[in-house]
């Protein structure tokens, strides 16, 4: 019998930005199972909330393009706690006002550049899933899930075959 697993103590979130009003069967296929879905702005359309919304709790921010009334109650930035971990979310990176590692956080997760990255800055892990929406340029089609037990976490960008 497979071990119980403890909500509090290892959580698994699927990272996604740049849907463009855009969500792909391939997303949702991505995150089946996951805790929580983190949407890293310019979600482009309200529909992409509730589609998400389908697969498990969204957390997102606004990005550049989420404008109208249904974006006004999406917020520049949010902090979300899972397991032991502090996330700091933002749609841009390079509009960070705070220093993460002073403030305590665990992993800053952004999008805005529709370009994949994970790097680790004095223990800090900033995370760009890239952009799940319509395909830029020579960029993949990518989402990230996150796995965090404790203090641990564990990024994985995953290139969607569309």
């Amino acid at each position: 019998m497979p071990k119980e697993r403890n909500p509090s103590r290892i959580r698994t979130i699927g990272v996604i930005s740049d849907t463009h009003g855009l969500v792909r069967p391939e997303v949702l296929k991505a995150f089946r199972g996951v805790d929580l879905i983190v949407h890293a702005g310019d979600v482009g359309d309200p529909g992409v909330l509730d589609i998400l919304g389908a697969v498990a709790p969204v957390v997102a921010v606004r990005g550049n393009v989420d404008r109208g009334d249904w974006a006004r109650d999406l917020q520049a930035s949010e902090v979300v706690k899972a397991s032991e971990c502090r996330l700091y979310i933002l749609h841009d990176v390079n509009q960070l006002d705070l220093d993460p590692a002073a403030a305590g956080f665990d992993a800053v997760i952004s999008g805005h550049s529709h370009s994949p990255s994970m790097e680790t800055r004095r223990e800090v892990l900033f995370l760009n899933p890239g952009s799940a929406g319509p395909r830029r340029f020579r960029l993949p089609v990518s989402v990230a899930l996150l796995r965090l037990e404790g203090k641990f976490l564990a990024a994985k960008v995953i290139e969607l075959r569309v």
